[in-house]
């Protein structure tokens, strides 16, 4: 089974490679370093294993993400960004930025 193409619009291209809250959240985790599986599910409540297995397999098949196995007993998997992940350290601080600036409906209506 092929990949679709990426969409040529950079937004497109970008909503297309994180699609779905948990795509961002996982990037989100991923910025403070390398993690393991079980650190990532940790640290996302309610996300499911296929989803995070999933998502974690299509950043590393657009080299967003490194998956590196280690030989030990029992056997250590840690996924990292790549630089191209890092790149999205900006991007996800901007997001942040802006969503804070947007006013909370229910605090303006307490006051």
């Amino acid at each position: 089974m092929t990949e679709p193409c990426l969409p040529e619009c950079g937004v497109a291209r970008f909503l297309t490679l994180l699609n779905g809250p948990w795509a961002t959240l996982i990037v989100r985790e991923l910025l403070h370093g390398p993690h393991r599986f079980t650190e990532l599910r940790e640290a996302l409540p309610g996300i499911s294993p296929h989803t995070l297995t999933s998502r974690l397999r299509q950043f590393e098949r657009h080299g967003i993400v490194t998956r590196t196995t280690y030989a030990e007993i029992p056997p250590r998997v840690e996924y990292a960004l790549t630089p191209l992940g890092e790149g999205l350290r900006e991007v996800l601080e901007a997001m942040g930025d802006w969503a804070m600036g947007v006013p909370d409906p229910g605090v303006e209506a307490a006051v």
